[in-house]
């Protein structure tokens, strides 16, 4: 293990950098696959939070539908108890023995016609409002299954794309993996510092037309040539991104095919 280790260590520069460049290139297929799913889940939770909402707003409304219908019944005891009452007092009217009587029994017969307008009023706002709520209730049946068709689309198509990616994604993090073992642990951690760091997973980017390919600042000459000559570890002096140069300057694109050769030989 020591023996491995010290090896590690000591690889050549150029080696490591080639090393470092495929670890990215399969980090970023992983991070693609991770992508096209990434969005599918937050979608599926969006969805059964939306659900959940809705299924506690019909629960509210039928709650207060039930509290509404309690409410009209209660009124229209109402009415029937002014009506009985107002029956009471007409024919109590019949056997007065004066005016004041009379009047009295007037004035009561009154106030329970009152509280039957009342009770009517409110009976007829009640209705409305009973209306209003089962409209609603009905509206947020419908977009309960409209979700739950969307919700059932959305969990198919993750389900497919986690059955078709899965494996390609496990053989991408074992060749990550191989390819770990061949970086020593201190630009290992930097890598996935870097990585950590950058808002599209990108810690080693390639030097194409003079410029960073990560954040697009322009690289002076003279870093340029050290770059190509890839006798060291040269980071972006403005985003910290490890650069190589492309195919084109020094035989280091994708896959390292100049990098590769000598590998091969080693």
């Amino acid at each position: 293990m020591a023996s491995e280790q010290k090896t590690v260590k000591e690889m050549p520069i150029e080696l490591k950098l080639k090393a470092l460049y495929d670890l990215q290139l399969v980090s970023s297929k992983i991070d693609k696959i991770r992508t096209m799913r990434g969005e599918l889940p937050l979608e599926v939770e969006d969805l059964e939070d939306e659900i959940a909402g809705l299924e506690t707003r019909v629960e509210n409304f039928n709650e207060e539908i039930k509290k509404l219908n309690a409410l009209v019944v209660e009124h229209k005891n109402k009415i029937k108890e002014a009506d009985a009452q107002i029956k009471k007092y007409q024919e109590q009217q019949q056997t007065v023995r004066n005016n004041r009587e009379f009047d009295a029994i007037s004035k009561e017969i009154e106030y329970q016609d009152l509280d039957k307008q009342v009770s009517e009023k409110r009976i007829k706002e009640f209705t409305a409002e009973i209306h209003h709520k089962q409209e609603l209730l009905e509206e947020a049946k419908v977009r309960i299954e409209e979700r739950r068709g969307d919700l059932e689309g959305k969990k198919a198509e993750l389900d497919t794309i986690v059955a078709e990616t899965q494996q390609e994604e496990e053989s991408l993090e074992k060749q990550a993996a191989e390819i770990s073992k061949n970086i020593d642990e201190r630009s290992l951690n930097a890598f996935y510092r870097i990585r950590g760091n950058a808002h599209n997973g990108l810690a080693v980017v390639t030097v194409k037309r003079g410029a960073c390919g990560g954040c697009f600042n322009h690289i002076p000459p003279q870093r340029q040539l050290d770059i190509r000559q890839h006798k060291k570890l040269i980071v972006c002096e403005y985003c910290g991104r490890i650069l190589v140069g492309d195919g084109s300057e020094s035989g280091i694109d994708d896959g390292v095919p100049a990098l590769k050769s000598k590998s091969s030989k080693s």
